[in-house]
Formats: C-alpha cells, sequence, structure tokens
C-alpha cells in the first residue's frame, strides 16, 4: 500500500492512496480460510471445500469489504502516525473508476486537521462573581404569589354578577347542528373565567351572569382543533348558572404554608429565600461565564477548520432566521444566507469549543453515567406519560447522547477553569443581576 501526500496547506490536507492489486486479493483470501471452517457444499464434508472452489463461489462478494477494509485501515494507520484528528468525516473517493478485478485501487482522501491547541495559564485568568441575597421585599412577593395560587371562591351575595376572575359552577351541554356530541356537557362545573380553559370566546360571555340564570354561549371551535369532527364548527352551550363565586387570596400564615410542605410559615420563607438564591446563583454563573469565555477568546488564536466554521455560521443563521419567522415551523424555505455577523460569531464559538475540549480532555473530565441519566430525565418530563419511550429513544440515538452530553461537559469544564482562575465576590441587588443577564441577551 503507498499513501502520497499531495496537499499541505494551512489545515487542509490530501492524500493519495494505492491498494496493489496483490494487496486485495490477500485480504479476499484472508476472509476466505477465515470462513472456510464453516462453510458447506454439496458434495463436500463442512470446512473441506477448496480455497479455489471457495473463490469462485464467494470471491466477488468479498472483494467490496476486502476493499473498504483495506482503505479505512489505510486511513487508520495514517491518523495514528499523523497525529491529525479530522475537523469532519474525510472526504474519500475512488480515481480510478473504471477498476476491474486485477487492477489497483487508488483512492484520494482529503480532510481539514484540528488545529494544534496553545496551552493557556488559567491562573492569571480574573473573575468576578456576583453575589445576590434574597431580599425580605422578594421573599414577600414571592410569598403573595403563592397566595394567589392557592386562592380560593366565597360565594358572591345574591344577584351578583359575575366579573372576570370569577368562579361560575355551571351546568352545560353543547350542540353543534343540533345534536349533542360527546364530552360537550358536564355538570356542577367550576370554572374561573378568564381561565382560558375553555374554547375561546365562551368565558367572556359568561362575565355578567347572575346565580340561576340559563344563556345560551355561542362559540366556533378552532381549526387546529383536536377533535377533527368539531374542528371549525360552531357550537352552541346551552349553560345553566348554579353559583356565583369571588375569588378570596388564601392569608398567609402557617396554614398555607403547610399546604406547600413547610411546618410553618418561617420554614416557607426559608425555603423561599433558599430557592431565589438559587436561581441568582444560576443567573449569576451564567455571567461570569460570559465573562469566562470572553476572557479565553482574548487569551487564544489559532487557526479554524473552515468547513466547522461554514457549518456553524449556517446553523446560526438558520436558527436566528427561524427566531425573527416564528410562523414558518418547517424547513422547507429558502436558503439563509450566513452574513459577516454570523461567520465573526460561528468563528468565536469553533474557537472557544475546541479550545474547551482540549482543556477538558487535558483535565480529564468526563461525564459519568449519573448525569447523563439524570439528563436524560429532565428531557423526558417533557413528554408526560412516554418517558419510557422518550428514555429508550436515547438510548438507541448516538447524536442525541452527544447532544445531551456536550452541556454538561462544558460545564464541567468551565468550572473546572474557574478553579484555576482568580475569582472575586461581588454582592450586588437583585436588579444589578437581572440588569447583567439583560446585558448578556443583548450581545
Amino acid at each position: 500500500m503507498q499513501v502520497t501526500e499531495t496537499l499541505n496547506e494551512g489545515l487542509k490536507r490530501g492524500y493519495a492512496i494505492t491498494v496493489t492489486a496483490a494487496e486485495l486479493d490477500a485480504k479476499v483470501n484472508e476472509k476466505l480460510v477465515e470462513a472456510q471452517p464453516e462453510v458447506e457444499m454439496k458434495g463436500f464434508r463442512k470446512g473441506k471445500v477448496p480455497m479455489a472452489m471457495l473463490k469462485k463461489q464467494f470471491g466477488q462478494r468479498l472483494i467490496g469489504e476486502a476493499m473498504q477494509e483495506t482503505i479505512d485501515g489505510a486511513m487508520n494507520k495514517h491518523f495514528e502516525d499523523s497525529g491529525d484528528r479530522p475537523a469532519m468525516q474525510p472526504d474519500v473517493k475512488m480515481t480510478n473508476e473504471d477498476w476491474k478485478e486485477g487492477d489497483d485501487v487508488n483512492v484520494e482522501m482529503s480532510y481539514e486537521a484540528l488545529p494544534e491547541i496553545p496551552d493557556v495559564d488559567l491562573s492569571g485568568v480574573e473573575l468576578e462573581k456576583l453575589i445576590v441575597k434574597a431580599e425580605d421585599e422578594a421573599v414577600d412577593e414571592a410569598l403573595a404569589n403563592l397566595a394567589e395560587t392557592a386562592q380560593e371562591f366565597e360565594a358572591r351575595e345574591d344577584g351578583a354578577a359575575a366579573e372576570d376572575g370569577d368562579q361560575v359552577v355551571i351546568d352545560f351541554v353543547g350542540k353543534v347542528d343540533g345534536e349533542a356530541f360527546e364530552g360537550g356537557a358536564g355538570d356542577d362545573y367550576p370554572l374561573t373565567l378568564g381561565s382560558n380553559s375553555f374554547i375561546p370566546g365562551f368565558e367572556e360571555q359568561l362575565v355578567g351572569t347572575k346565580t340561576g340564570e340559563e344563556k345560551d354561549v355561542t362559540v366556533t371551535f378552532p381549526e387546529e382543533y383536536q377533535a377533527e369532527h368539531l374542528a371549525g364548527k360552531e357550537a352552541v352551550f346551552s349553560c345553566t348558572v348554579k353559583e356565583v363565586k369571588a375569588p378570596k387570596a388564601a392569608e398567609i400564615n402557617d396554614e398555607l404554608a403547610k399546604k406547600f410542605g413547610a411546618e410553618d410559615l418561617a420554614g416557607l420563607k426559608e425555603q423561599i429565600s433558599e430557592r431565589l438564591e438559587a436561581e441568582y446563583a444560576g443567573a449569576a454563573r451564567a455571567v461570569m461565564k460570559r465573562g469566562l469565555l470572553d476572557k479565553l477568546d482574548d487569551l487564544v488564536s489559532f487557526d479554524l477548520p473552515p468547513s466547522l466554521v461554514e457549518a456553524e455560521s449556517k446553523q446560526i443563521a438558520h436558527q436566528l432566521w427561524h427566531e425573527e419567522n416564528p410562523e414558518v415551523q418547517g424547513h422547507d424555505h429558502d436558503e439563509i444566507e450566513a452574513t459577516d455577523e454570523h461567520n465573526k460569531l460561528a468563528e468565536r464559538r469553533v474557537r472557544l469549543g475546541l479550545l474547551l475540549a482540549e482543556l477538558g480532555q487535558k483535565a480529564e473530565v468526563e461525564v459519568t453515567d449519573a448525569e447523563m441519566t439524570q439528563a436524560i430525565m429532565q428531557q423526558a418530563r417533557q413528554y408526560p406519560g412516554q418517558e419510557r419511550q422518550f428514555f429508550e429513544f436515547i438510548q438507541q440515538n448516538a447524536q442525541m447522547q452527544q447532544q445531551l452530553r456536550a452541556p454538561i461537559f462544558e460545564d464541567k469544564v468551565i468550572d473546572f477553569i474557574a478553579e484555576q482562575a482568580k475569582v472575586t465576590e461581588k454582592e450586588v441587588s437583585k436588579d444589578d443581576l437581572q440588569t447583567a443577564v439583560e446585558a448578556l441577551e443583548d450581545e
């Protein structure tokens, strides 16, 4: 076998690989010898079929296998000897398309090599970590929100009209074209007006009704309604208002605390404080991470594989276009052209991605099975009732596993770098932290 370099320009590499006919024939013979003990053929005992007959019977079929394995072996040996790591799957093609048995096999291989990543002195990196304490005002606001979610309803005085936000207890029967339909009736149903839990337009028509009143509510089912036989059709619901109730916020006391799993009000406040400070810590970490990435981006410079930058730039352009055109759900639109701004952002992402991967590898950072399981379970919660199927899907999909593993790996590398850097803590207000987070979103 002969491997000849044809291109060495920046990170671009090209090689001509020649597999001689003799090498290919030897590989075929090797496969036949390996298979011979298990082959049965009429007129011969198992394992006693002559090689010549085996070659005549199976040789053509094995040539393709032997060719592929020989070329793969040559590529693997090249990467092992050269130390090159291809940025993307190498482009491999056979150049003598008129090849026939007995000819040498000529192959061209081209790829972009990953660059050498320079060493970075992380001890010189200085970072600022924002610290926010949960203030009494924020805890009280959270308590008030909890009390609102735990609100109850009490009957209004006789003759009072229902207002938006009230609860009306109704009996109802829905009909389409004068015929009742399955699932369109209910008794003693507590409906909160303004909750948008019924068909659009339904609840608004019950505002102003009173206890004992009967009212026909006319609505049109949405075109995309889940029950196809009702989608887009007009329906009339005959409603009887049995009771009108006004919302009453739950009192902020020990009883409220017990509803949310705390022993008393003091314990609930403590839980809220811890939750708020955990949220603040998460936001502060995002701010510190951006600062760290900015510093790393300034510290290093190296050649980038054009194919990786181009792929990342196209992905950025495509993602931003969909954010600007949320009404377009599919991807059968015209190709989105990447701009200089997209290319610049892509270069930063590729550079930092390669750097973090190198630092993580050198530090022997690994994503554990437990961390992967936790990540999969978090994703699975988005598909209630189908968690098991989702779990099995991830287990069988290497690409999805990598998508889940990548952010975990990156966060662990970020933590490793932060441990080496000089981190200064700075206590700030919630508003200061919010301003810092908004600044990230504006960049």
